[in-house]
């Protein structure tokens, strides 16, 4: 596709093997567009803090990893260890309820439509993001503003994830009090599941499966930015990214909101262009 002036804008086909080779810039027309809602990015961030403390102190209490000397009620270290844990896992519960409140007065990408793409025209999406990813053909990928399907999917399993282990977690913080309130909310759980130790050993693993999830969503962000130059990561800070206005989105109506348009000429050297 070619921009007023001549310009050449659109997607590239990168050649992934080429390692060390530096990427033309993007050219064209852009437009900066909004995305992301202040509660959605501060809830992230808090979430994303929380969810490193809970790992790190949730190890710790179920098999510690260093101890001290002196008496246990000298320092109390286990009872600290667990009083942070407890006080993340309340702030995270927080976070999400906010992020629920979000799903019904955030915008389109946020709200809760966004959670489940189960639409044919989504579907249809999801098989081509798949097979670019498979083949290594960003340029097949469709043009989505907002989260692709499968990203989609995999946040939405997140929030199921971080909802059993809030369930799992607070079934076990119940059994310090038998008798109050959170033990006889959360007293179905043990249950359900056969048993407290198979409420602990779901907690455990699904702290494993947060640990790998993170693992590859830092991976696939910092990849989507530098191969397909998206600003995802930008975006979570900022609220939005900048996007080209010569071509069409599945997701977003360009010609409706084109505003701020930034255009980008051709480099006066693309020879030192980096």
């Amino acid at each position: 596709m070619t921009a007023p002036g001549g310009a050449a804008t659109g997607r590239r086909r990168i050649n992934l093997f080429g390692l060390g080779r530096p990427l033309s810039r993007e050219r064209g027309n852009f437009t900066w567009v909004y995305l992301w809602s202040a509660p959605i990015r501060a809830t992230h961030w808090i979430a994303a803090a929380c969810v490193v403390v809970l790992i790190v102190t949730g190890f710790y209490i179920g098999r510690p990893y260093f101890m001290t000397s002196g008496e246990a009620s000298a320092h109390f270290l286990m009872g600290r260890v667990r009083f942070i844990h407890f006080t993340a896992a309340a702030v995270l519960i927080m976070a999400g309820i906010v992020r629920v409140y979000w799903l019904f007065a955030g915008n389109q990408f946020e709200r809760l439509p966004a959670l489940f793409p189960v639409t044919p025209k989504n579907v249809h999406n999801m098989l081509r993001t798949a097979g670019a990813y498979l083949t290594f053909r960003p340029d097949k990928q469709p043009s989505l503003v907002g989260h692709d399907p499968l990203q989609q999917y995999a946040y939405t399993g997140l929030y199921f994830m971080a909802l059993v282990m809030v369930v799992t977690g607070s079934t076990m913080y119940g059994q310090s009090n038998p008798g109050g309130i959170i033990f006889r909310a959360f007293a179905w759980v043990p249950l359900l599941l056969g048993g407290l130790q198979r409420v602990r050993l779901l907690h455990h693993v699904l702290a494993w499966a947060f640990i790998i999830y993170v693992v590859i969503h830092v991976y696939f962000t910092i990849r989507s930015d530098y191969v397909e130059r998206v600003g995802r990561v930008s975006s979570i800070i900022t609220g939005g990214r900048y996007i080209s206005t010569d071509e069409p989105y599945e997701d977003y109506d360009i010609n409706q909101v084109p505003a701020h348009q930034w255009p980008t000429p051709e480099h006066p050297n693309p020879k030192k262009e980096a």
